[in-house]
């Protein structure tokens, strides 16, 4: 008989996320967590009380806190949240220099334990957070993603589903470019079961809707008032993971890194991709009205900024 060995997910970030990641892969067996954290106790705390919930849940998956990065060895996943969250009045972008530091500590110690991992970045200021850990780990772009787009077509999906009063599985929607104030809600090819959301919610609210969308992190924020969303972002992140997990080629729009698709080379901006075994298989370039291009393309633009004040 050949023995199976359970995937292997390295949560880089015991925090919020990471936690709320942990008890998703739980929940959904989808392989053995070790959960990361430079904090002494906290990723130690975390899992005990997380396999203590897994005869209740009949899981057998099981968890570790670690503090040391050799832990996350073979691992088959790497998802990071490491880094400061955001604070009412703090942008993405403020966070940029210290979460840089971060991240570089982060991607040497995949490179060094977990060579052959897919790796999903959470981290923000996510478009710059993406591409630096992909520069510094020298992955192949295929196997380093952002997640954002899946996230904030959630966000999307919900907003228009409060507006119309249909379920949000039946709404299809999705968001592309940079993770912030310039991301781009896609109307043109938003439907409600098959048929144009125009035909459900006029030009000027779904106007009102999608600047909601592009502010929906600052809203959360700004609500709990000590820290960031959580339950939507490890949701996110979670769902691209067993889509390579288990082979699902599931369309997921996430920050992956262009090569000429919709007119950039070397950039990472959220865009429809399908996320199977091989990481990113395809990038899906879709057909963009005048105006929903030239919002990319500042979108794309503030990306472009955003990445060349990276440290050096």
């Amino acid at each position: 008989m050949t023995a199976h060995k359970r995937k292997k997910i390295a949560l880089i970030g015991a925090g919020n996320i990471g936690g709320s990641m942990a008890y998703l892969a739980l929940i959904r067996e989808l392989g053995d967590v070790v959960l990361f954290d430079v904090v002494e106790g906290l990723p130690q705390g975390k899992a005990l009380d997380l396999n203590h919930a897994a005869p209740v849940l009949q899981s057998s998956v099981e968890i570790r806190g670690t503090n040391d990065y050799a832990d996350i060895a073979d691992s088959d996943v790497c998802i990071i949240t490491a880094g400061l969250a955001r604070k009412p009045g703090m942008s993405r972008d403020d966070l940029l220099a210290t979460n840089a530091k971060i991240m570089k500590s982060v991607a040497h110690g995949i490179k060094q334990y977990a060579p052959k991992s897919f790796v999903i970045v959470v981290s923000n200021p996510l478009d710059a957070m993406v591409t630096l850990c992909q520069r510094e780990t020298g992955f192949d772009p295929s196997m380093v993603v952002g997640m954002a787009g899946v996230l904030d077509s959630a966000r999307y999906r919900f907003f228009l589903s409060e507006e119309t009063g249909v379920s949000a599985a039946s709404i299809d929607a999705f968001v592309l470019g940079g993770h912030g104030d310039t991301m781009v809600p896609v109307r043109s090819n938003t439907t409600v079961a098959g048929i144009p959301i125009t035909q459900f919610v006029d030009g000027a609210r779904l106007d009102e809707i999608e600047t909601r969308v592009r502010k929906a992190g600052g809203e959360v924020v700004s609500l709990l008032k000590t820290g960031s969303a959580f339950c939507s972002p490890a949701t996110a992140a979670i769902a691209m993971a067993e889509s390579y997990l288990k082979d699902q080629k599931k369309v997921l729009t996430c920050a992956a890194q262009l090569d000429g698709e919709y007119g950039y080379k070397g950039l990472y901006i959220g865009v429809p991709t399908i996320i199977g075994c091989s990481g990113i298989e395809k990038i899906i370039e879709i057909e963009l009205t005048e105006d929903e291009k030239a919002a990319l393309d500042v979108s794309a633009k503030a990306v472009e900024e955003l990445v060349a004040s990276l440290p050096a």
